[in-house]
């Protein structure tokens, strides 16, 4: 009976570290988590420039709108024998309202990515208060249990 207790103390001790072992995963996931001033400056700057080269390829999307809509209207036009004076007036009227329509959808992209951005912030405030307010009640708990 002996050698059945001390098989399951050393099966409770192992349980017991295996509880633990986690806690101190989760300690680490929190350090990895928390990120150096470099390397925040490091990810900002890359964020940055991913928004700059995003900006770039969205301040094309009016001209190449505008154009499309241009070159199908001439093709239709050209093929349904429109005189030139009414063909010259429809394709500028169909530019120019494209254009706005090209302008509009660019513009609402914009402010969706500045949402999202806006969303992430916040979020990742949250969750930094939130671990400090963690930190905060595991170093109160821990006072607790030595004044005990």
């Amino acid at each position: 009976m002996d050698y059945e207790t001390a098989n399951t103390d050393s099966k409770n001790v192992d349980i017991e570290s295996a509880e633990e072992e986690p806690e101190e995963e989760s300690g680490e996931d929190v350090l990895e988590e928390g990120e150096t001033q470099q390397e925040r400056e490091a990810r900002e700057a890359r964020e940055a420039q991913e928004r700059k080269l995003r900006a770039k390829k969205r301040r094309l999307i009016p001209p190449f709108v505008m154009l499309l809509a241009g070159a199908i209207t001439s093709i239709t036009m050209r093929i349904l024998h429109y005189d030139m004076k009414s063909m010259l007036i429809i394709l500028l009227c169909v530019l120019i309202g494209f254009y706005i329509a090209g302008s509009v959808i660019k513009w609402m992209l914009d402010r969706f990515e500045r949402q999202i951005e806006e969303a992430g912030m916040e979020e990742g405030e949250v969750i930094e208060k939130e671990l400090a307010e963690e930190d905060k009640t595991a170093s109160r708990s821990e006072a607790k249990v030595k004044d005990e």
